[in-house]
């Protein structure tokens, strides 16, 4: 037994000491040198997109004067910003749809939206909206209500997105009313992902698609899925879009042309009307019209 064991000791010590260090040295030396590299030479790539995204866009719009701060709501303008024609000398109906920088902090991530319609020999529009601070007043979200079509929002000048006259307009109104009343988050608001103004001006967009409205991608919670929905029609009504909470989600559309939504925030590419479209500032390219 001993004459056995030492046999096999000394046949066995050769073959550890030959082979098994050459493959232990061959893997534990190499690999991690080349995790090593090639993880910093992602993370360089990735720390500078996320630097430009969510430092140097936020920067730029309130230096450029996109979103100006301090602002006292009490005081601020909300004024005509002179878009909209007058109704008392305009006898066909409008329809027209419009966004502006929201107050302060939320100024710099997006924007809200709303629709103003005027019937036919009218004398005042009609500004249907949702507004996030009358829920804590236990008030409805959902405000229709005469008032300034082009009106600026505490300050900020309006963009007009959608202008609809005469027979147009008139075929158009009674679908947004429609529309606002069976609008399914009529006493909801969440600033983020949704249901917010963008999203209920989104639902009346995909109601109403001869308004073919193109919400700008700083419009955050237009994404938000009605109901639970993940597919749905775009807000143009030009196409569809994909959509998980509102959060993750991609849109196809000849209005929009291809969005990506990450966390809310929508990236894309409009080739109908060429621009690139960032979170926070918004387009680069084509004006919104």
């Amino acid at each position: 037994m001993a004459a056995h064991s030492n046999f096999s000791l000394e046949s066995a010590g050769p073959r550890n000491n030959h082979h098994q260090p050459k493959r232990c040295y061959g893997v534990h030396r190499r690999y991690p040198l080349y995790s090593a590299a090639s993880s910093t030479a992602m993370r360089s790539p990735m720390l500078i997109i996320c630097l430009l995204i969510f430092v140097a866009l936020p920067l730029y719009t309130v230096l450029s004067g996109q979103a100006p701060q301090g602002r006292d709501f009490r005081t601020a303008d909300r004024s005509s910003a002179g878009l909209a024609p007058q109704a008392e000398s305009t006898p066909e109906a409008v329809v027209q749809v419009y966004f502006a920088r929201a107050l302060n902090w939320r100024g710099i991530f997006g924007v809200h939206t709303w629709i103003a319609t005027k019937s036919a020999n009218a004398k005042e529009y009609t500004v249907h909206q949702v507004i996030g601070w009358r829920i804590y007043r236990d008030l409805p979200a959902v405000y229709s209500a005469p008032g300034i079509p082009d009106g600026r929002w505490f300050g900020n000048e309006p963009t007009l997105i959608a202008d609809l006259r005469g027979d147009g307009a008139a075929k158009a109104i009674p679908k947004i009313a429609e529309a606002v009343a069976n609008y399914p988050y009529p006493n909801e608001y969440t600033l983020w992902p949704g249901p917010n103004s963008n999203t209920f001006v989104a639902y009346i967009g995909r109601a109403v698609p001869e308004l073919r409205m193109d919400l700008p991608s700083t419009a955050i919670g237009k994404d938000y899925p009605i109901n639970g929905s993940i597919v749905d029609r775009a807000p143009s009504g030009t196409g569809y879009q994909v959509s998980m909470l509102g959060v993750l989600g991609v849109t196809m559309a000849r209005e929009e042309g291809i969005e990506l939504n990450l966390l809310g925030l929508s990236f894309g590419v409009d080739f109908y009307k060429p621009a690139i479209k960032l979170p926070f500032v918004g387009r680069l390219g084509f004006g919104e019209n």
